[in-house]
């Protein structure tokens, strides 16, 4: 079955478990085609993700002469489909934050990719996150193209749901995948009750390196390790603010921030006002081999988020055996369980987020060695990525199975 994966922008160092999706549905026999709408990022840390800039295309990346020639097409084949799609558009974009003008954009955009579907005989679209993806998957839809389905993620869509259009992208959809049972309470929030069934929990998964990987005890080392963008909603302001309580209180570790991002500057700027630049260390963005040995040299990963859908990194670190410490919010506490695999504490309280940090630096390395199989054990049911792909594969097949029997 031909299908076409429908994303913002791919691929990018924190979109990894997408890539591992595509693959792991490769595996059971789709060809699928990868469609970004914006060029993805010149740079490449990790070798399989510039294998991937070179099988994706772009929406955007293919000019203003493709796109033009797109909507010229669709306007001489099925115009009362292309001013149906505009009236739809206008009407979405007057409530939108984006405004008309943009979802108009989407809708050129559309064009061309109801054009390649067309050309490459797509009987599926699947996008990720419910932003302006799927709203270009939605107008390819509406001017004819094939069904499509998307995974909501958070906290983005759920922050704004009416000004992106969530309940009309659920309605128009063959179904949706929601990485947790929190995602799906929000979206039911926002769709109709007989679009319920539509919605299924499909979880982002980790690759069989780290299924695979026997446990390895946790080190006497005292490191910490946190990995992700570094911006407002990952809390890492406040994290290295807890380091120094930490240190402070006489307990001396090591903390590595792993990744960058927009907030880089004023971190570092905080670490060298608070003295403890000898103790953290920001390595800017990283491959996926230096994240599985930062991981694998600490005593656990510390994600003080205050807004998330479930991180994967989480994911991986309880698959090495590492415990986590993290937060109360959205999906996190369906998989980080107080004293059996990591330690919750409430968003932004940095008192809490110490004591953590001190509990964690100073257990016994084989009381953290039980938690982080625990931990390993958790993930392993529930976020192998080749049983997760599986369950997106029987939806995506039923769907087709299903447009086959209205076709009849």
């Amino acid at each position: 079955m031909r299908i076409a994966y429908l994303i913002n922008q791919y691929p990018l160092v924190s979109h990894t478990f997408i890539r591992r999706e595509i693959h792991a549905l490769e595996s059971l026999g789709f060809d699928v085609k990868r469609v970004a709408i914006r060029p993805p990022e010149p740079n490449y840390i990790d070798e399989q993700d510039e294998l991937e800039r070179l099988k994706t295309k772009s929406l955007l990346q293919s000019g203003v002469k493709a796109i033009l020639l797109a909507i010229f097409k669709c306007l001489l084949t099925r115009p009362i489909y292309l001013f149906k799609t505009i009236y739809f558009a206008l009407r979405m974009g007057f409530r939108s934050e984006r405004g008309m003008f943009i979802h108009l954009i989407y809708v050129a955009e559309a064009c061309l990719l109801y054009c390649w579907a067309k050309s490459w005989k797509i009987e599926h679209i699947h996008a990720h996150f419910g932003t302006n993806s799927t709203t270009v998957a939605l107008f390819c839809h509406l001017l004819g193209g094939p069904r499509y389905s998307f995974t909501s993620h958070g906290p983005e869509e759920y922050d704004k749901p009416q000004a992106i259009g969530l309940s009309e992208k659920i309605k128009y959809s063959a179904f949706i995948a929601a990485i947790t049972n929190f995602s799906r309470s929000q979206l039911f929030r926002w769709s109709n009750i007989t679009d319920w069934q539509k919605i299924k929990i499909v979880h982002c998964g980790v690759d069989k390196r780290y299924l695979e990987t026997q446990p390895i005890p946790v080190p006497e080392i005292k490191k910490l390790v946190c990995v992700g963008r570094l911006c407002e909603q990952k809390g890492q302001q406040l994290l290295v603010k807890a380091a120094a309580n930490v240190i402070a209180n006489g307990t001396i570790f090591d903390l590595v921030l792993v990744g960058d991002g927009e907030m880089r500057h004023e971190i570092e700027t905080l670490i060298v006002s608070l003295g403890i630049e000898q103790h953290v260390k920001i390595t800017g963005w990283a491959s996926g081999d230096v994240v599985h040995e930062e991981i694998i040299n600490s005593r656990g990963l510390v994600l003080p988020s205050f807004a998330e859908g479930l991180p994967v990194v989480i994911m991986e670190s309880l698959a090495l055996a590492r415990p986590v410490i993290s937060t109360y919010v959205a999906g996190i506490p369906e998989l980080v369980h107080p004293k059996e695999n990591g330690w919750l504490c409430p968003p932004s309280d940095v008192i809490t987020l110490a004591q953590a940090m001190e509990e964690i630096l100073s257990a016994s390395t084989a009381e953290l060695t039980r938690m982080g199989i625990n931990g390993r054990e958790l993930v392993m049911k529930n976020h192998n990525i080749q049983k997760e792909a599986e369950k997106l594969a029987d939806a995506i097949q039923y769907c087709a199975t299903d447009n086959l029997r209205q076709k009849n």
